[in-house]
């Protein structure tokens, strides 16, 4: 039996032999991380910038952002050092540190969004009163709580993962995985099982909930409301209910295949599967929002064509 204190690296053997194709991926994954680092700095900067842009709706876009940067950090260096090794370990602290960037940032994800779906619910079925419920302190403390409770969270994960003994150190991914590690386990793993299914239904499943109930509100009031109301509703929605879907798409299968043996399923399909959710996420949200919310439309489009 190993003591986790034993295990000094993991292999990740989710990996195989490319080549010298491993050049062309390894170009294609820099050209995606650029465009994400280019695409979310320049939407946080649009904002930042523009005091016109300083509302709550606009601040959490902001946050979103700045999630989605912090997201890919935690993936695309540490694929981009991967894909060019030839060797595939990583330390026992830098596969936990990965672990916490990962989780934290599907956390805040979810959370931002349903923070976004409650502003977007009062924005349309309050709007007499928005301003009232919605203010700038209380948007700030709301994205406070969006990313201190995942941090806390997270770390009670990595605190219950890293003391078990380990009778392995190979995890069949491409990147570090908490669930993957707890498999790996020799001692009993019922409590990091009952705290992963807790952190599960209040990160993921009662924000989804939320994000449910706000927009069948939304939607009540829309069919009952002028064309210039649904209108408004649709054009602020649309980018946010496409994420929403786009980053849940993403997490079922991570959690699915992280769980679940999917041997059946081709190497790379499972790999590209399982890197959706946070290649696909950070690269989708600073478009849709970029090219739907008017505002900051036609502010990019101001600055990237030299207007003033």
């Amino acid at each position: 039996m190993l003591n986790s204190t034993q295990v000094s690296y993991f292999t990740l053997a989710a990996y195989f032999d490319i080549g010298v194709f491993k050049y062309l991926f390894f170009m294609i994954i820099l050209s995606l991380y650029m465009l994400i680092v280019c695409s979310n700095v320049l939407l946080i900067v649009v904002i930042c910038m523009n005091r016109s842009l300083h509302e709550p709706m606009y601040l959490f876009l902001c946050s979103l952002f700045v999630n989605e940067l912090y997201g890919s950090t935690g993936l695309f260096p540490f694929l981009l050092v991967q894909i060019l090794s030839d060797i595939h370990t990583v330390s026992f602290p830098l596969c936990f540190l990965q672990i916490f960037c990962v989780y934290s940032y599907a956390c805040v994800e979810f959370l931002n969004l349903a923070i976004m779906s409650y502003d977007r619910y009062l924005a349309i079925c309050c709007p007499l009163q928005y301003n009232t419920y919605m203010t700038t302190k209380k948007a700030a403390t709301l994205i406070a709580v969006t990313w201190i409770f995942p941090f806390l969270a997270i770390v009670v994960t990595i605190c219950l993962s890293v003391p078990l003994q380990l009778c392995g150190n190979i995890i069949n991914k491409v990147y570090c995985g908490n669930y993957s590690i707890v498999k790996l386990a020799c001692s009993n793993t019922t409590v990091n099982n009952i705290y992963g299914l807790i952190y599960t239904v209040i990160s993921v499943i009662i924000p989804f909930i939320l994000i449910l109930y706000t927009y069948l509100k939304i939607l009540r009031v829309c069919f009952s409301s002028s064309k210039q109301t649904r209108q408004k509703a649709v054009s602020t929605c649309t980018p946010h209910l496409v994420s929403l879907l786009n980053f849940s798409f993403g997490c079922c299968f991570q959690i699915l295949g992280s769980r679940f043996e999917m041997s059946s399923m081709p190497d790379m399909l499972s790999i590209l599967l399982s890197l959706y959710f946070l290649t696909c996420q950070p690269l989708f949200t600073p478009v849709l929002y970029g090219l739907k919310m008017s505002k900051i439309h036609l502010i990019c489009k101001r600055l990237l064509c030299g207007e003033v």
